[in-house]
């Protein structure tokens, strides 16, 4: 599935696979299944999963009705497809590795004087190695278990380090705070988006696309100036400065999960195959990581200015 999330662009959910897409433009009344193919077919707008020509739902009596009333269409009786159960349980386990890893990190890579250096060492090798997983899981055709169990692993360890860095050194409790902080927001966006106060069309994408490529490219300046120059490099990520981005960038990872969560209904309402199940837990621990590393960002800059 192509993601709807900016972090990274997930594939599955495609036209070339025959289940669904990102190219139709939304419209008011609810989704519609494409026009080709499917006697009961109202336009291609409205939804990002937009069928191609002999869509399974093509054959279903009752789609009409559906499409009347503005409901997405029923997925014909039949097995194979993805279900919230399969969404939560891979979402689980993703960041069950992801917090076991993590917990290791913390007991068995200490943050001491003598330590610091091999440790802070051993968590940005693991998040380079991360990044890679990720990336090479973002161009794949199809999800791939190992691979995103393997890349929350190796998160895991960079998270685990970082953690303790900031909860030893810097702020003490910061990483249940930033814990807290992230399952507020979680369960914020999913109350907001159930309750429709947030609608996710291709506007709001079209925002948070722009947005996110604007921070990512103002944090990457910031590094290098910071690598090359010395110091905080601009200053985005410190003082005052720091946390006017920091909040930002919450604000991102919270725009981040409604489109998720937009993915995951959109992928459920149209019979995605249960593999895909995997795409949505990467994509939700991706978004979960960004939110997390900016809690802990934010603690760090508010507990470093005292």
């Amino acid at each position: 599935m192509r993601s709807r999330n900016p972090v990274f662009s997930r594939r599955g959910f495609s036209r070339d696979n025959g289940y669904a897409g990102f190219n139709a433009a939304p419209q008011a009344g609810g989704p519609a299944v494409a026009t080709q193919g499917n006697p009961y077919a109202q336009g291609t707008q409205g939804t990002p999963y937009a069928q191609p020509a002999g869509n399974p739902y093509a054959q279903n009596p009752y789609a009409q009705q559906d499409l009347q009333y503005g409901a997405p269409p029923q997925a014909p009786a039949t097995t194979g497809r993805m279900t919230m159960d399969d969404v939560v349980i891979r979402t689980g386990s993703t960041l069950g590795v992801l917090v076991v890893t993590a917990a290791l990190a913390w007991a068995l890579l200490p943050v001491d004087d003598a330590n610091i250096g091999r440790s802070i060492g051993i968590g940005i090798g693991a998040a380079l190695i991360g990044m890679v997983l990720a990336l090479v899981q973002s161009f794949k055709r199809k999800a791939s278990p190992a691979l995103i169990l393997s890349y929350a692993a190796f998160e895991g360890v960079f998270l685990g380090v970082i953690s303790s860095v900031v909860d030893n050194r810097i702020a003490d409790g910061a990483a249940m705070q930033a814990v807290i902080g992230t399952m507020a927001v979680f369960a914020g966006v999913l109350i907001a988006y159930k309750a429709g106060w947030i609608r996710v069309n291709r506007r709001f994408y079209g925002f948070v696309m722009a947005a996110a490529l604007g921070f990512v490219f103002l944090m990457m300046v910031n590094l290098l100036f910071a690598v090359f120059g010395g110091g905080d490099g601009l200053g985005f990520r410190s003082g005052a400065l720091g946390v006017v981005f920091g909040i930002v960038g919450v604000i991102l990872g919270a725009c981040f999960l409604a489109l998720d969560f937009k993915q995951v209904e959109d992928g459920l309402a149209y019979g995605a195959p249960r593999e895909e199940a995997w795409l949505a837990a990467f994509g939700l621990t991706l978004t979960l990581v960004w939110l997390y590393l900016e809690f802990l960002r934010l603690i760090a800059i508010l507990n470093s200015s005292d």
